[in-house]
């Protein structure tokens, strides 16, 4: 069987933490082994938001390499690429925007939602609102079969299929009176992704700006410091107080890094107040030990070779504008627009 292409990226807006790698890291690693993968640094998008400072998307860009490639993401297996060093996203972005209703951007339910939790930050701006107007470009452009998404993230493929469809429908070649007409672009599907459940320290949502969170490559006495002083079962008040598990944050962090026996074990020993919130770190924090202290080698490496890191980059950025032009040069034709080689030859 052939494998489907993939396509995810990740807003450039600093080093990554345990959310990160539990919500997206693990599961890309996973599909590079068995599909075609793009995996690209959203630097484009992450200026939505950070507009005024472009210091900071750029200087984002190395540190979360860095991340992925520690986490497991191999660019022998997956195409690696930056968002802006391929040009053909902002062209079909730009195309797009010509023929997109307005009231199909402003019903996408995360504007709304990210306006109202950003309300310090000047976002009354085009590309703010178009933003999932440019992420639909950056899937369609690459033809990709799957977009590995949360739940919030479903409304953008719906919007990114509609906007595939409506361009097919436009400028696709008229094959039949009870067919739609052929264009050049697939409508992706939504890959569904379970959410990261791992909160914060302080048992809210895990986040730089509440300083509650552990770094993809924090060091080993700093992140047992956190895990052991984070909140747990707020009911449990006494070691003999019965807690519950399935309201502790700690036991969702036993779910995604401890083995089963020892899920078991910590969760009934926490309903029979048998096992003490100190010794339940403790077990887990072996397990997460285990897991993280490679990565924080990776981490160390990568972090003395930028050089190295940005030659991938270019490498990838070229393979992924290769596959890009091919979609733009059938898009360009659909539209009876001229191709950019006839441009360059002088042939137009």
């Amino acid at each position: 069987m052939s494998r489907r292409r993939i396509l995810s990226g990740m807003r450039t807006t600093g080093r990554l933490h345990l959310g990160h790698y539990m919500g997206v890291l693990v599961n890309w690693a996973k599909l590079q082994e068995t599909e075609e993968c793009f995996f690209f640094a959203a630097d484009w998008h992450a200026l939505t938001t950070e507009y005024a400072n472009p210091g900071l998307v750029k200087a984002s860009l190395t540190g979360m390499m860095v991340d992925w490639l520690a986490a497991g993401i191999d660019p022998e297996k997956a195409t690696i690429f930056v968002q802006s060093w391929v040009p053909e996203h902002a062209e079909l972005h730009l195309l797009f925007s010509m023929s997109t209703p307005l009231s199909w951007l402003e019903r996408v339910p995360t504007y709304k939602d990210q306006i109202e939790n950003l309300k310090h930050k000047d976002l009354g701006t085009y590309g703010f609102l178009g933003y999932p107007l440019l992420q639909s470009a950056d899937i369609l452009v690459y033809r990709a079969d799957g977009v590995p998404v949360g739940e919030d993230q479903v409304p953008h493929i719906e919007l990114t299929r509609e906007v595939a469809r409506r361009f097919n429908h436009l400028y696709g070649e008229k094959v039949g009176p009870d067919e739609p007409p052929r264009g050049p672009l697939i409508e992706p599907q939504a890959l569904l992704t379970p959410a990261s459940k791992l909160l914060g320290t302080d048992g809210r949502k895990m986040s730089k700006s509440y300083n509650n969170f552990i770094a993809l490559g924090e060091a080993e006495e700093s992140a047992k410091k956190k895990i052991m002083t984070m909140t747990t079962d707020t009911q449990r008040v006494r070691r003999t107080d019965p807690g519950d598990p399935d309201v502790c944050p700690v036991f969702d962090y036993h779910k995604a890094f401890s083995d089963q026996a020892t899920r078991d074990e910590v969760a009934e020993g926490c309903r029979s107040a048998g096992i003490g919130c100190i010794d339940c770190k403790k077990k887990l924090w072996a397990f997460m030990d285990a897991e993280l202290a490679p990565i924080r080698e990776r981490v160390a490496f990568w972090e003395q070779r930028p050089r190295e890191i940005e030659d991938l980059l270019v490498g990838g950025s070229l393979r992924a504008r290769r596959e890009a032009e091919k979609t733009m040069a059938e898009v360009r034709k659909a539209m009876g627009l001229p191709d950019h080689e006839a441009i360059r030859g002088g042939a137009v």
